[in-house]
């Protein structure tokens, strides 16, 4: 079993309004919904939105969507591992086996991308698995079980990052050419520039 945690806890300072309820096109999907709907259609069943500074709009974000569940992590100001693991709290169990985890300003990813990451991850039980475009990795990241231990003792300061530095030997990098796992929408000029931009 994997387990999808969509990352949506912060303020939102530098775009001024939260993320997760933006549109990706005028009229469509929110962010959350859109990336919701991505992960179950390449066939995680059960996925969490992680509400923090904002809990009221991300929930109306994702409002009405069967199979989507929002957690409140409290510790939010903490950082986003805090909100990794109030996701992970929410979906663990004995018969987890991974969670694929993605951030809710990262609304472009390609279902098929997920799929082959899981397909990925599934052939090699990799204990990370993430998409490279060249040099560059981006999201969702898969953390198999024999990370969580790790995630849970990592320096809060630090956060998924000395853990991703603890088993850097053994990540399987998996190149596409889905741009999507790279834009991240953090401003208004940046979500202005993905309104603009050709859907095709």
């Amino acid at each position: 079993m994997v387990a999808g945690i969509i990352l949506a806890g912060g303020q939102s300072t530098r775009m001024g309004s939260p993320k997760a309820g933006l549109r990706v096109v005028e009229g469509g999907p929110t962010f959350a919904a859109a990336i919701a709907a991505t992960l179950q259609g390449a066939g995680v069943a059960d996925v969490i939105v992680v509400a923090g500074a904002h809990p009221a709009e991300v929930a109306e974000s994702v409002r009405g969507l069967a199979g989507v569940r929002v957690v409140h992590n409290a510790a939010w100001p903490a950082g986003q591992l805090s909100s990794l693991l109030a996701g992970l709290d929410a979906v663990e169990t004995p018969a987890l086996e991974a969670v694929l985890v993605t951030l809710v300003d990262i609304p472009l990813v390609r279902r098929e991308t997920v799929e082959t990451l899981l397909q990925a991850w599934r052939e090699s039980r990799a204990p990370i698995v993430r998409p490279a475009v060249g040099t560059r990795h981006g999201h969702p990241v898969i953390f198999d079980r024999a990370t969580f231990g790790d995630l849970r003792a990592a320096p809060v300061e630090v956060g998924a990052k000395a853990v991703v530095a603890a088993w850097h030997a053994q990540i399987l990098n998996v190149p596409t050419d889905d741009r999507g796992v790279l834009v991240d929408v953090d401003t208004p000029e940046e979500y202005e520039t993905l309104r603009r931009a050709d859907p095709c």
